[in-house]
């Protein structure tokens, strides 16, 4: 490796990042493109750890009048390099000369909506903190500062709506202009308020700071908010028609953000890693923005380069999976069973809305998958334009063929799946597989009832949980735990056609020579004369005997010698197996 370029995870100050001369790919021609749109007001949204952080800094050191004369930040960078002379001077003479405010909601990350408004309040304070010095000025009254010092944590949940605003009226009469707002992760504290239950009172509480700071302030010049996703509009953004929204489907910036696949093959070389290409692509590679495919998460990109080479699940084992785990882990039968899909390698069709409605999350399958291509765990194959008649579609109801974004994310998927077996429950779980592959159906039954025992609750955690649902969700979730822990030895298929019907499961030895397992699950039914869990049991059997689910195994050469077939019974959280 080239020992003169330095790489430092996590340094996302564009300033300290270029005077320690640390590896950086350049990303200065962001601040032309979006300096020359009409946009008032914009937002972007980009998956966790896409370099968000870092370019709103850049765009801070490059405007901010707290970096005048700092131009030797952007030497031999493309903002101030490329283009004809008078484009360039038009650039140098702009640097450093406008107030700019840039706040991060990133760390607001409260389990309640009290400790959400007292972080964002003392957010707020820092930021007015940055200018307490300028207030001393003759400029200003003496209602000015007492205003002025009114804004501190223990401020009134009013004046945290307005509280951007006024500053803004202080920094336009101190520095005579508008001011550039920069806001980072504007999303944060709304899936925190979600995930912890109080999704309406952060709604409430956020939306006219939002408003007031974009919308009505008549002394904004020009704003950037960034975020994971797209919040629909009716919830925080409802007053706002000043806002240019560019997603992941945007062709707007769409290398702003990420490394381009010549990028990261141009970094490699330099670094003496050329030889890694092919596999690096097929690890990190797959992110697409608009119509600009092979996107690298730089987060991956520059650990892998700073380990030297070694290939580990960089980004996906960074924090802020908590709402997709949780998403997956008590979404409902469907959701889980396209999980088992995606593992194996397949793709899937979902009708997909950029504008995530997180009240939908908790019952529309189609909201989750937004989500999850939204924050880059998925990527779009094609969408439904390609497949027929324009005409036919309506405009807002657009299909995307949808497939895991690559190897890394396969990787945090299948260690997620992992997690919800974690601990005791883990090597129980582990115990059943092996009591299988033994024929010990006796102990198949007390590893799986331990099982059933302690993941039931884990899985059936919607909104108004019952009874019927809880085995659904917990067979699903256990044959997700199958796909990850046999996948190298079997094909796991479920609900498939074979014979005269559908099979809940089917696990196909990869070794011709092992045995074959049909699972049918069922719950006790007294409207089907089942007393007891033996007659549920017989039922599942007769089932699989009538709709002869072995004919695929029996095409694909496998004797009945080799099959195996277990019925299932659930009755609450006991389940019999035979």
């Amino acid at each position: 490796m080239d020992s003169s370029i330095m790489v430092n995870i996590g340094i996302q100050r564009f300033d300290r990042l270029i005077e320690e001369n640390k590896f950086y790919i350049d990303k200065t021609g962001f601040i032309r493109e979006w300096w020359e749109t009409g946009s008032e007001v914009t937002l972007i949204t980009r998956p966790r750890r896409f370099g968000k952080t870092l370019n709103l800094s850049m765009i801070e050191c490059f405007f901010s009048n707290q970096y005048a004369g700092r131009g030797d930040l952007f030497e031999g960078l493309s903002i101030w390099s490329d283009g004809s002379l008078e484009e360039l001077e038009k650039y140098r003479q702009i640097q450093g000369t406008f107030p700019v405010i840039f706040m991060s909601f990133a760390g607001i990350k409260a389990g309640t909506v009290e400790g959400m408004k007292a972080a964002i309040k003392q957010l707020i304070t820092n930021v007015y903190g940055r200018y307490s010095d300028i207030i001393k000025a003759d400029v200003f009254s003496e209602n000015d500062r007492k205003c002025f010092d009114s804004v501190n944590d223990d401020m009134k949940d009013e004046m945290v709506a307005i509280a951007i605003n006024r500053l803004c009226i202080y920094l336009k009469k101190f520095y005579g202009k508008d001011v550039i707002i920069l806001l980072d992760e504007y999303d944060t504290p709304m899936q925190e308020a979600w995930l912890s239950g109080y999704w309406e009172e952060a709604v409430a509480f956020l939306r006219s700071f939002f408003d007031n700071t974009f919308k009505t302030n008549s002394q904004l010049y020009k704003g950037i908010i960034t975020g994971i996703t797209r919040i629909s509009k009716e919830s925080i953004f409802s007053d706002m028609n000043n806002l240019d929204v560019i997603t992941t489907t945007s062709n707007q910036y769409a290398t702003a953000f990420g490394f381009t696949e010549e990028e990261v093959f141009g970094a490699l070389d330099e670094v003496g890693l050329g030889e890694h290409k092919q596999k690096v692509k097929e690890w990190y590679d797959g992110f697409t923005f608009g119509t600009f495919t092979d996107i690298y998460n730089p987060w991956s990109i520059t650990s892998f380069i700073s380990k030297k080479g070694k290939y580990k699940a960089y980004w996906t084992n960074t924090s802020g999976n908590g709402l997709v785990n949780s998403l997956i882990q008590g979404g409902n039968t469907g959701i889980k069973q396209t999980m088992e899909e995606l593992l194996q390698g397949k793709s899937f069709k979902a009708e997909i809305d950029e504008q995530i409605v997180f009240k939908q999350l908790g019952g529309d399958n189609n909201a989750v998958w937004s989500l999850l291509m939204a924050t880059g765990y998925l990527k779009i194959l094609k969408t439904e334009a390609e497949e027929c008649d324009d005409a036919i579609a309506a405009e807002d109801d657009v299909w995307y063929t949808l497939t895991l974004t690559n190897f890394e994310v396969r990787q945090m998927f299948r260690k997620m799946v992992k997690g919800w077996f974690r601990g005791d429950t883990q090597v129980v779980y582990n115990e059943f597989i092996r009591s299988m592959l033994n024929d010990n159906v006796r102990m198949m039954n007390v590893f799986m009832n331990k099982v059933a025992r302690n993941t039931f609750s884990s899985f059936d955690s919607g909104n108004k949980p019952s009874k019927e649902a809880e085995p659904e969700r917990f067979y699903h979730g256990f044959v997700l735990g199958m796909v990850v822990n046999l996948a190298d030895a079997y094909k796991i298929r479920s609900n498939r056609e074979s014979g005269y019907g559908r099979y809940d499961v089917m696990l196909e030895p990869l070794d011709r020579s092992g045995k074959a397992f049909i699972f049918e699950f069922k719950v006790l039914n007294p409207y089907e004369d089942e007393k007891t869990l033996e007659d549920t049991v017989a039922n599942a059997h007769a089932q699989i005997e009538e709709k002869q689910y072995e004919a695929e195994l029996i095409a694909e050469g496998f004797s009945l010698g080799q099959i195996r077939k277990y019925g299932f019974a659930f009755q609450g959280k006991k389940c019999l197996i035979g």
